[in-house]
């Protein structure tokens, strides 16, 4: 697991996490801390990048849903990019891509902006 997920600035209401290596149970601390980080003033987007991703069990789907209902308190919406064919699949069977947006690239999720 990563010290901690990269958060960039991409526009004066967005955000991006990139996620690399593993998101599971251990991975609380670092993906909160990295959603704190990208929750600065008039953000109202959060964009998560899972190219980086190498492997995500249960565990990692209960922290993403955390994250989702804390950024939907905050009047955020998120959005992701960069999911394996298995991973959408994923969100697909736990629901998650109906209160996620899934994009194939950067670029195109923040075309919805």
């Amino acid at each position: 697991m990563p010290d901690a997920y990269d958060v960039r600035e991409v526009s004066s209401v967005a955000s991006v996490i990139d996620i690399s290596g593993d998101v599971n149970g251990d991975s609380e601390d670092v993906l909160m801390d990295a959603y704190a980080r990208a929750s600065r003033e008039l953000v109202r987007t959060i964009i998560l990048n899972f190219d980086g991703l190498e492997y995500m069990n249960s565990g990692g789907i209960g922290l993403l849903v955390t994250l989702l209902v804390r950024a939907r308190r905050q009047g955020q919406s998120v959005l992701a990019y960069g999911l394996s064919d298995h991973y959408r699949q994923i969100f697909e069977l736990t629901r998650l891509d109906e209160a996620v947006g899934i994009h194939d690239d950067e670029a195109q999720a923040l075309a919805t902006l």
